[in-house]
């Protein structure tokens, strides 16, 4: 019996410690990583921006993170991604002005994954943003961090 009591205490601490860490980043928290996210890349894809942008960029996800861009038929891990940005860098494919601005239009909270409506956008000489067409992008989140990022356009 008193193996019975101690296993079922060890269970409850995994229930608890596996519930913890699961509801350690919540939908307040993806959105901000989400925008934190879209924010860097902003910065990347800027004209003269550099390995360090890239690498800012890449520090908001998980070590086991998955890009997947499936029109393109994109399947990076980190490292795969770290350096198709690096060959962009190089040939000069960043070339916006800081009005290029990427939006959160609307987002859908599930179990660890968000779907995102986005678009890209300049900046109007009135100040309004003007948005592009829109696109959509499922994140997932391991231990409170990006672990895919998956794109649907």
């Amino acid at each position: 019996m008193k193996y019975i009591w101690i296993i079922g205490l060890i269970l409850a601490g995994l229930v608890s410690s596996k519930a913890t860490l699961a509801s350690d980043c919540d939908a307040t928290c993806q959105l901000a990583q989400i925008n934190s996210y879209f924010s860097a890349l902003d910065k990347v894809s800027l004209k003269n921006s550099t390995i360090n942008d890239i690498d800012s960029l890449l520090a908001l996800t998980h070590d086991d993170v998955k890009y997947i861009h499936v029109e393109y038929e994109a399947n990076f891990t980190k490292d795969t991604w770290r350096k198709a940005f690096i060959r962009n860098l190089d040939r000069g494919a960043y070339q916006n002005s800081v009005k290029n601005e990427i939006h959160v239009l609307n987002s859908i909270f599930g179990k660890n994954y968000t779907a995102i409506e986005y678009s890209h956008g300049v900046i109007q000489p009135d100040g309004t943003w003007q948005q592009t067409e829109p696109l959509l992008v499922v994140f997932g989140f391991t231990n409170g961090k990006i672990s895919l990022i998956k794109e649907l356009w």
